[in-house]
């Protein structure tokens, strides 16, 4: 599934949905800084695979300049990718970025 999810990204076969546009303007994340963190060494922290909307995913990647980003993502059998929100996680929230504290 990585390897699909970045295939998507390297071939712009992916878009946001409106929520994910609304929180990476909030939080100052750029296109490019999701291209970054998704194309490089990523790891699937939590699946979804029974979600109501849609089996989905929580991605964890790093840009170039490792800022740590969470994006949650369709998972990449469907055409087009589809972002359903980014953020970065909070050290209050995840354990090395990874655990979910509960």
């Amino acid at each position: 599934m990585i390897t699909a999810i970045q295939e998507k990204i390297r071939s712009r076969s992916y878009e946001f949905s409106r929520h994910a546009v609304d929180q990476s303007i909030r939080r100052d994340i750029s296109v490019g800084e999701l291209e970054e963190a998704l194309v490089g060494n990523i790891e699937i922290i939590e699946d979804y695979p029974d979600d109501k909307y849609g089996p989905s995913c929580l991605v964890l990647g790093y840009t170039s300049s490792g800022r740590a980003l969470h994006v949650l993502c369709s998972y990449p059998s469907r055409p087009i990718l589809k972002v359903i929100t980014i953020y970065e996680p909070d050290p209050n929230q995840w354990i090395d970025d990874r655990i979910r504290i509960s």
